[in-house]
């Protein structure tokens, strides 16, 4: 006897169809006391209806399998290596880097993987001297956060003219594809608004800083995971006696910076001499520490926590030989 509970997918009994041994592919309750069989004989799929007066002659040969393996074997081969290349980084802490087109050199791996990385979330001022790469540092840590499933949207502010630069060495050396944002861009999409529409995009500076318009369109579209401004230190701000002087392109540099987990800007030359502006500057990474007028009297703002800066004579090659 074998009660209608029992009977589930992938059971084989006796006592459905005869004497005959059956296998179960779908069961369906009718009521509680009615059971829809659909089952594999010799004959091939056939369909049942038994009610509890049909136990008695029920006999359970072989119960179901947690496991049939009868599934898709290319399927199952593409989800497992699916998630070996998504846990990849957890075997090669590097992967980024070999994974990329680049040879980089021992300050570009320290800073995206000593300085940049280990920050959750980022908020962070590279600070090298030209010819140090902050470029490929960037592409670094763009595809390091896309390997490892932290990166959906990110956002490139640049001046005009090295926007394409950027676009052109993001594909060539780490494959990643952005597009620049123009006129023709937002006039085409589909909702009037690019950064709706696409989660990679290089955007210049000037055009969103002088566009009320652009600003809008930035603040409908959902927050940044990653917003990088390069030649940050023309987000400058200013004191005039005691009166802070905020230019539009510090105020785009507030709203991205507000609207992006990891926020990170990128300059050779952050300081301009005054100590009243780079913290002004600064405040664009914590507002909270560095924003307005400094106090009279105070001591200089301690900003190692927040930037990185090597000059020229710093940069070394592997063998330890300087690299200029």
């Amino acid at each position: 006897m074998l009660a209608l509970d029992k009977v589930v997918a992938g059971a084989k009994i006796r006592g459905v169809a005869g004497p005959a041994v059956v296998e179960v592919v779908r069961v369906q309750w009718i009521g509680s006391d009615a059971l829809n069989i659909v089952y594999r004989g010799a004959d091939g799929p056939a369909e049942v209806l038994l009610y509890r007066d049909a136990e008695p002659r029920l006999e359970l040969v072989q119960a179901s399998r947690a496991f049939s393996f009868d599934g898709d074997g290319e399927a199952f081969r593409i989800a497992s290596e699916a998630q070996r290349i998504r846990l990849a980084h957890l075997f090669d802490p590097y992967l980024a880097v070999h994974s990329s087109r680049i040879e980089p050199l021992p300050h570009q791996i320290t800073a995206v993987y000593g300085e940049m990385l280990p920050r959750q979330p980022l908020r962070f001022l590279l600070a090298d001297d030209p010819g140090a790469g902050k470029t490929i540092m960037a592409g670094l840590f763009i595809k390091e956060l896309i390997i490892r499933g932290d990166l959906e949207r990110c956002l490139i502010i640049a001046p005009g003219s090295l926007v394409e630069q950027w676009q052109d060495e993001l594909k060539e050396k780490f494959d990643l594809t952005f597009d620049i944002v123009s006129r023709e861009q937002i006039e085409t999409s589909v909702t009037g608004n690019p950064f709706v529409e696409r989660n990679h995009l290089i955007m210049r500076l000037d055009m969103a800083a002088r566009s009320e318009t652009l600003q809008a369109k930035l603040q409908a579209a959902s927050d940044w995971d990653l917003v990088i401004c390069d030649e940050a230190h023309r987000m400058a701000a200013s004191l005039f006696g005691t009166e802070v002087k905020y230019t539009k392109r510090y105020k785009l540099g507030q709203l991205v910076g507000g609207r992006a987990r990891h926020f990170l800007l990128m300059s050779a030359t952050p300081h301009n001499g005054n100590n009243a502006d780079f913290q002004l500057f600064m405040g664009l990474l914590d507002a909270d520490r560095f924003e307005g007028r400094p106090r009279e009297g105070a001591r200089k703002a301690d900003v190692s926590d927040l930037m990185r800066r090597l000059t020229k004579e710093e940069l070394k090659k592997f063998d330890g030989a300087p690299l200029y």
